[in-house]
């Protein structure tokens, strides 16, 4: 998703957190240039060392990172459960971190919500209560909570279980109910640490593709914590790697993927599931090379020819997607006295820009042509060789088709 002039729903900036006696020593060592290891030394531990990012509205930023990095000092920091040593960190354009503690209470009423790991639902109330909990806590009346709360269950497929207490419910629907609770609660941003992380993977996935459809429809700001590089690559519409404290790199999935900002980003990557990462608009070229439908036989053996392919893509005058041509087929025809280029043409199926390049491939394999790319219009987008599909696939450095407006971003 990209970034508008609008102001950011997030804004953290140069922001630090260290604990122990007299932090504030602590980070301008830091600035200095002194090492985080030597702080420890003095009592000191550097959890977050100068973090600066923008979170736009509407935008799944995922922080991610191994045990260790920082990433969930980060985002209390977010919603004021700890103060930044240094640095600031603003929600809505206020900045939270000179909130005091009544302050803080009520921005989590009204702006924040979090989804935990750990569900963190009361036992001793149904999954309706639970869900309107942070209706009740600011004071909304029980019909419009539980009417609120009625509809976040509908959202997360747990309509009809509002009467049921949480221990009658599997791991995967308590933490539904957690994110019914943040629906709920309607704030603008909504925190979610290591929400799936102790879900089985295959329910864990089930609520990662929940959570993209339900971004679809209600566009929420969402910070989402994980140690999970496949899970931030799938969710995040960007992704802020950490490590030690710091970050390391922020950009979209593509673009870490492609351009990795160190060796030690580079290295982590590593194992990553490129082709359910990677889109097929990601990798696509010109459409230029598609025939025209009225080009005619000898054009398409001629082109044929000079693009050393034995199939071709072909769209009308309007760069609607046609289907298909054979060079065996051209040739026949071309040899029997044919001119039009209809009496030969197979369909073809265009995939869509978004599509995952797991789906993509078995459309690759039947086309036996470069692979179109197409609008809800069937309009012609692009094309993607074969062999372009297998080394984007197969080779972190090739597959870097992205739009020119996509840059990376770095944050030493």
């Amino acid at each position: 998703m990209s970034q508008g002039t609008a102001e950011p729903a997030v804004s953290i900036r140069n922001a630090y957190k260290v604990f122990g006696r007299r932090a504030e020593r602590g980070v301008e060592k830091l600035k200095s240039g002194t090492p985080r290891e030597e702080l420890r030394e003095e009592g000191l531990t550097a959890a977050v060392i100068d973090a600066t990012f923008d979170v736009p509205e509407s935008e799944i930023f995922v922080v991610m990172g191994l045990s260790g990095s920082g990433k969930s000092t980060l985002i209390r920091m977010v919603n004021g459960l700890l103060d930044p040593t240094a640095g600031s960190v603003t929600v809505g354009g206020v900045d939270i971190s000179r909130f005091n503690d009544r302050e803080l209470r009520s921005i989590r009423r009204e702006k924040i919500s979090m989804v935990f790991q750990h569900f963190a639902l009361l036992p001793h109330r149904t999954v309706g209560q639970n869900a309107g909990y942070g209706l009740e806590v600011r004071g909304v009346n029980r019909s419009d909570r539980e009417a609120k709360a009625a509809e976040a269950l509908k959202m997360v497929g747990l309509d009809g279980w509002g009467g049921y207490r949480p221990d009658e419910l599997s791991g995967g629907m308590r933490q539904r109910v957690g994110l019914a609770r943040a629906l709920a609660a309607g704030t603008d941003v909504m925190l979610m640490d290591e929400a799936f992380s102790a879900l089985d993977p295959l329910i864990r996935r089930e609520m990662q593709d929940q959570l993209i459809e339900l971004q679809q429809h209600l566009g929420k700001t969402i910070l989402f914590i994980t140690h999970d590089l496949n899970e931030a690559m799938r969710l995040g519409d960007r992704i802020a790697m950490m490590r030690d404290g710091r970050i390391v790199q922020v950009g979209t999935s593509k673009q870490i993927l492609n351009e990795p900002a160190n060796d030690y980003v580079a290295q982590f990557i590593q194992d990553v599931d490129r082709a359910r990462v990677l889109t097929a608009d990601s990798i696509m070229e010109s459409a230029s090379e598609a025939l025209q439908l009225d080009s005619g036989l000898q054009a398409a053996q001629r082109a044929m020819s000079q693009q050393n392919v034995a199939s071709l893509v072909v769209a009308d005058s309007a760069g609607t997607l046609q289907g298909v041509v054979h060079e065996a087929e051209v040739t026949a025809r071309v040899l029997s006295g044919g001119q039009s280029l209809k009496e030969i043409l197979h369909p073809v199926h265009g995939v869509r820009p978004d599509s995952a390049l797991i789906d993509v491939l078995p459309h690759a394999a039947a086309t036996g042509a470069s692979l179109p790319v197409v609008d809800d219009s069937n309009a012609l987008l692009g094309l993607i060789p074969q062999a372009t599909l297998f080394r984007a696939l197969a080779d972190p450095t090739t597959s870097s088709h992205a739009s020119a407006g996509d840059q990376q971003e770095v944050v030493a």
